[in-house]
């Protein structure tokens, strides 16, 4: 990984699935700009817009700032054709000024009805970004990546790799997977509260839909963990191993161990049991840049 690239993304981001300003109405958008504004300000290095989203979605993010990194995280092959999504990305490039980067995914099975063969038909979009006028150049893209042959494409046909809900030690076989040179942004889920039952509750809370999603039950399967994990929302020693959960000062901690295991960067999801683990949670944002001071 180059020292440029690194700091275009920066060590530490924001993922939020609520920065979708084509899912809400103008004051929603509002909202979505002015909390875009406030991460920059704070120095995030890259605003990670998720939950599927378009690259309309981003291109509102990209507008509301002036130097952030903004990605899609991720962007579903099955919703946007490689074409659509090609010709969209040249439309912001002139506004981006290279800050933005088109994450992609193949999604999930019970959530896709035409889901198939998802290696192959990522690995036939990728052949399609290549082929539009003008490409999506593969220094642009990163994958969300979880097993062995998804890693070593995203080393082949991308800058690296974004994956969701994943532990440290999968972080260390990531990078072992992805050598020394291509990009590993791990998201990580905050849970910024001291109270351990009530930190349980929100991480499950969140945690308990992805469990219904093989793609990341087999991984977590492949990490060691038993099926006896997933019961009830996730056992304790599951939702120490995926979440930051406690203080700023935890938080920290916890981000440290991804940067250890081989991260380049890590985009930190802050779910709160106010907003149901939604929403844009400003004053946590605030409160861990406030933590991380000059680390950012």
């Amino acid at each position: 990984m180059t020292s440029e690239t690194r700091e275009t993304f920066g060590r530490i981001g924001i993922w939020s699935g609520a920065l979708h300003a084509s899912r809400t109405d103008d004051a929603g958008r509002d909202a979505i700009a002015e909390a875009a504004a406030e991460l920059e300000e704070l120095k995030y290095g890259t605003l990670w817009i998720g939950g599927s989203p378009s690259v309309d979605d981003a291109a509102a993010v990209v507008a509301a700032t002036r130097t952030v990194t903004v990605a899609t995280g991720i962007l579903s092959i099955w919703d946007h054709s490689a074409e659509e999504v090609a010709a969209r990305v040249a439309e912001i490039d002139a506004s981006a000024r290279g800050r933005f980067v088109l994450g992609l995914g193949v999604s999930h099975g019970p959530m896709v009805p035409q889901y198939k063969k998802p290696y192959s038909e990522m690995v036939a979009y990728l052949d399609a970004l290549d082929a539009a006028n003008p490409p999506v150049d593969q220094g642009r893209r990163v994958l969300a990546a979880l097993g062995p042959k998804m890693l070593k494409l995203a080393t082949d046909r991308a800058l690296g790799a974004h994956p969701y809900l994943v532990t440290a030690e999968h972080t260390a076989e990531a990078r072992a997977a992805l050598g020394p040179d291509a990009l590993l942004a791990p998201e990580l889920s905050v849970v910024l509260d001291t109270d351990t039952d009530r930190a349980h509750t929100t991480a499950r809370n969140m945690l308990a839909r992805y469990l219904q999603l093989p793609n990341y039950t087999d991984n977590l399967l492949r990490l060691g963990f038993a099926e006896s994990d997933f019961d009830g929302g996730g056992s304790v020693r599951l939702l120490d191993a995926l979440f930051a959960l406690g203080d700023a000062e935890r938080v920290k901690a916890r981000t440290q161990e991804y940067l250890d295991a081989g991260a380049d960067h890590v985009a930190l999801q802050i779910l709160t049991a106010e907003e149901g683990g939604s929403g844009l949670p400003r004053a946590e944002w605030r409160e861990l840049a406030e933590a991380f001071g000059d680390e950012l």
